[in-house]
């Protein structure tokens, strides 16, 4: 390992201590806001606000992560851009959906499971999203630290990724936006358009684009060894999704809301990957 980090000219020892820093920082930001929204999550109606001030303060340190990075400018640009705008993209959809001024139902049933521990257990679980982030930030770092000295086709394959993935949880978020918003739809299950084919397409995109950025630190050759840590991210973010806090309490919420029509659906589409139920 020695010889190769010496042949791309950096010193292991030399390179870690700015790192640590770096990401003693990044937990310290990532702790504090979260720490904030759990003081405004704590009013009534006001828990969406803690997606959203993730969604947001996650880009924000992405960005710093990725303009502290050591590869070349051109792709700790790249990078920065790229999370930036998955974070604006993410964050201002569901600040839309904050502003309405209606509890998430996720927070809603937790708040309801929790009872008068409710807001020491709702702090607790907020500063285990700003370590997620942290996890997340992982990833932004070393699709930014590539040595590669140049750009090279897996940097516009990771942007193009990148953008199809952004582009493909827009329109999810869009086309469940619309069906929400007809009154003959209230009680109804959404399985047109891409929920006909994944009962979570939002969710898959999500995961697809934090492919992006392994793709990035890998780099072309599969060669640099530290890329292969940019892995953590997809690999957290498909657990947290699929098995943590995204489609089990949103599941169990659609089960106790629309009954026997989500449990067909559940039986038709699979939860995660597009496709048939069994493909």
């Amino acid at each position: 390992m020695r010889e190769f980090v010496l042949v791309h000219g950096a010193d292991v020892k030399g390179d870690m201590a700015p790192m640590i820093l770096l990401f003693l920082f990044l937990a310290a930001f990532m702790s504090l806001v979260m720490a904030l929204a759990w003081e405004v999550a704590r009013k009534p109606g006001k828990s969406g606000w803690t997606d959203t001030i993730w969604s947001f303060a996650t880009g924000a340190g992405g960005v710093i992560a990725a303009m502290g990075g050591s590869g070349p400018l051109a792709r700790r640009l790249l990078v920065a851009g790229m999370i930036l705008g998955w974070s604006l993209r993410l964050g201002t959809h569901i600040l839309r959906r904050t502003l309405k001024g209606r509890d998430d139902p996720r927070y809603a049933e937790l708040k309801r499971e929790w009872g008068a521990a409710w807001e020491q257990r709702l702090f607790r679980f907020l500063q285990i999203q700003a370590a997620a982030g942290l996890v997340l930030l992982l990833s932004i770092f070393a699709a930014a630290s590539n040595p590669a000295p140049a750009l090279a086709w897996s940097d516009w394959a990771g942007l193009v990724l990148l953008l199809l993935s952004v582009a493909g949880e827009a329109v999810a978020d869009r086309q469940l936006r619309d069906f929400a918003s007809v009154a003959a739809n209230q009680g109804k299950v959404m399985d047109h358009g891409l929920w006909a084919v994944s009962r979570h397409p939002n969710y898959f995109f999500e995961w697809t684009g934090w492919l992006a950025y392994a793709l990035i630190a890998i780099g072309p050759e599969f060669t640099w060894p530290w890329g292969y840590a940019a892995l953590s991210g997809p690999a957290f973010i498909y657990l947290l999704l699929v098995h943590a806090s995204g489609i089990p309490p949103t599941e169990a919420h659609m089960l106790r809301s629309r009954g026997q029509g989500f449990r067909s659906y559940q039986q038709r589409v699979n939860a995660f990957f597009p496709g048939p139920r069994g493909s």
